[in-house]
């Protein structure tokens, strides 16, 4: 009981309600948590804001945490203490992870040892905070639920987001015809930057017909969907024989025609990280892990926010017209 009487206070976000981004409180007096068995406490340098976030927050998505909560999951930062039975961590380690216990917009996060990963020295904690959902998420899509092999071709739609680039960087590295679309002029440059052989500006009324240009009358093999409520029916055009969506994003309902998948035999595949089994999540961990190891594993960080400012951070990846990176809180 003295112990407890002594526990530090950090600054967290809480949310007490479900609503819009001014539901966000930022407090001063939130207690530290302490890890559990297996479990590990993370002094959080930079978390990682993913859309997801903003749905749960609205309270209008399928999983809704008990309230109050803090948000976030991808934290990257080095480890304050340890719990019972971890051994493959200590005080002082960099890491990251996608998933905590506690929260991750805060100074200070707990997590599962075993949802959390070395963060090597080639990478600052910014481009830490990127890693987890998103090139998990782009790994599970592309080749746990597309079977994507070398030498089919990738459409990565909305690919210049924290998905999208960790999409166009993976399926570059396995050999795949990588095709990639944004709203700006800079998103496209980010894109070629980052393993795509062709950008198109999703905002050019005839950008559907460059592809089909590009792609001939094959079509695309798969297509990396992170705005289905809007592409959906064009993307079933888009696709070859045997082609599939990956619905990796939605914000809605869209009107389709099922023939257009008869005549192809097209799928349509959602992708939840959270129905991974263990066995896929190490799976992931370890295409991952490589491939920061190899060099082509290259998170790109977009806007940064200090943790005063989560609300707006909450509109702009929702609202903002055009994204380039993945979005952190800086602490």
């Amino acid at each position: 009981v003295a112990m407890a009487a002594t526990r530090s206070v950090m600054r967290a976000v809480r949310v007490f309600e479900f609503g819009g981004p001014e539901v966000l409180k930022l407090q001063s007096d939130v207690l530290v948590p302490v890890p559990k068995e297996n479990q590990v406490l993370i002094k959080v340098h930079a978390c990682g804001v993913n859309p997801v976030e903003t749905y749960i927050r609205s309270g209008t998505y399928a999983r809704k945490p008990a309230l109050p909560y803090t948000p976030g999951s991808d934290v990257a930062g080095v480890i304050e203490s340890v719990g019972e039975h971890v051994t493959a961590f200590k005080k002082g380690d960099r890491v990251f992870t996608l998933e905590t216990v506690s929260g991750g917009y805060a100074e200070y996060a707990v997590a599962a040892a075993n949802r959390v990963f070395p963060l090597p020295d080639k990478l600052d904690f910014r481009q830490g905070a990127a890693i987890g959902v998103p090139y998990f998420t782009a790994y599970r899509a592309l080749f746990q639920k597309g079977c994507a092999k070398a030498g089919e071709s990738v459409l990565v739609h909305g690919a210049s987001g924290g998905v999208g680039l960790a999409a166009c960087q993976i399926a570059r590295a396995c050999g795949l015809k990588v095709l990639g679309t944004a709203g700006t002029e800079e998103g496209m440059n980010v894109i070629l930057r980052n393993g795509a052989h062709q950008a198109f500006n999703h905002r050019d009324p005839n950008y559907t017909e460059r592809i089909k240009a590009c792609t001939g009358p094959g079509g695309v093999d798969i297509i990396i969907e992170m705005l289905s409520n809007v592409n959906l029916d064009a993307d079933l055009q888009l696709l070859s024989c045997a082609g599939r969506v990956m619905v990796v994003g939605c914000r809605g309902r869209i009107e389709i025609n099922p023939r257009d998948t008869m005549s192809k035999e097209s799928s349509i595949i959602g992708v939840s990280l959270f129905l991974a089994s263990e066995e896929e999540r190490r799976e992931c961990a370890t295409a991952v892990l490589d491939g920061i190891e190899a060099g082509w594993l290259k998170p790109v960080v977009g806007l940064e926010y200090p943790l005063e400012k989560v609300a707006k951070a909450h509109e702009d990846i929702i609202c903002s017209s055009g994204s380039r990176g993945k979005m952190v809180l800086l602490l």
